[in-house]
């Protein structure tokens, strides 16, 4: 199994080392773990790739200090950039732009643009100050599966990489992936939503749009089929709940709010009616249910909307795909 570090200056200086010599290193943000790598190295990029069996058309984001290290990732910070980072920063927006030379082009898919954040966490903002450059990151899980908010679930994710370090964050305060805006064209684009909201975005840089995605595109997490369990998963209306689990003779993993009715041999994985716990304990409470051995797993949307919520649909409504094949 990885090794678990607490986030000491010593270790922060070994895993800065590491990520000199092209090795790879997971660490803590606000939003999820990330499986960082050196932004500038090819074989560093591959190596997380090959790890995560990662598409190499599925870009990373490039984590960075401050304003001044994106302004060496990127071309064309302009205004706009510099107020949102102002009002964001350090926080879970991903701001894509073009990109300079020193952000290699396997990590962000052959594309010329990047995503570039400051993350909104001590751990992350320690390792990048100690590593001195941009550290591309995805999530630190398997390509597509439940993306990790603890350094245990890191662990389990990578459990033969006995060499790779995990620094100890605690728990993710947010639980989702960061907002991802589009920059690069001529009216704003949000490719992922996040905890930062059109609503948000709008008062700093005016009118944003905000399509619905289900492909790949220059944001990571914008596949049909993303942030799923191993474990087959269904939307089902709570209106439909009780009909489509009469129908289920096997156990079902049932998450929805806390109260509803789950007969048995199913059993309720309770989620918060809040949105930010909601967000916060998403992905966790997924990993529960998908351990539990039930035969597959249902999830009741939440009939909420708007801001934190609709970033919840989205990672839902790609847990739950139809896979091909």
């Amino acid at each position: 199994m990885p090794a678990i570090l607490q986030p000491t200056p010593e270790s922060i200086v070994q895993c800065a080392e590491r990520l000199r010599r092209g090795l790879s290193v997971a660490f803590p943000t606000e939003t999820v773990y990330g499986l960082g790598c050196d932004s500038s190295s090819e074989a560093a990029v591959s190596e997380v790739y090959a790890m995560k069996s990662r598409p190499q058309s599925n870009p990373l984001i490039a984590h960075v200090l401050n304003v001044a290290m994106a302004k060496k990732a990127v071309v064309g910070w302009d205004v706009r950039a510099q107020r949102l980072a102002e009002a964001f920063w350090p926080g879970p927006l991903a701001i894509v732009l073009p990109r300079r030379a020193e952000i290699c082009a396997l990590s962000v898919g052959g594309r010329m643009s990047v995503a570039v954040r400051m993350p909104a966490h001590p751990v992350a903002l320690a390792l990048l100050e100690a590593f001195g450059k941009p550290i591309s990151a995805p999530s630190a899980n398997r390509s597509g599966r439940l993306s990790p908010t603890s350094a245990a679930h890191v662990a389990e994710e990578f459990a033969e990489f006995a060499d790779l370090p995990i620094l100890e964050g605690g728990p993710c305060e947010i639980g989702l992936e960061s907002t991802v805006l589009d920059l690069s064209r001529a009216r704003p684009m949000i490719l992922r939503p996040g905890a930062i909201t059109q609503k948000d975005l709008e008062p700093i840089i005016g009118a944003v749009v905000a399509p619905e995605i289900g492909q790949q595109s220059a944001s990571p997490g914008t596949s049909a089929l993303h942030y799923a369990p191993k474990t087959h998963a269904e939307l089902v209306d709570e209106k439909n709940l009780a009909s489509r689990l009469a129908d289920l003779p096997e156990r079902v993993a049932v998450v929805a709010f806390a109260g509803t009715t789950v007969p048995a041999p199913h059993e309720l994985f309770a989620m918060p009616r809040h949105a930010s716990a909601y967000a916060q304990m998403l992905y966790a409470t997924l990993r529960r249910a998908d351990g539990a051995g039930a035969a597959s797993i249902i999830i009741v949307p939440p009939s909420d909307r708007g801001g934190l919520w609709d970033a919840a649909h989205d990672r839902i409504k790609r847990a739950t795909a139809r896979r091909v094949g």
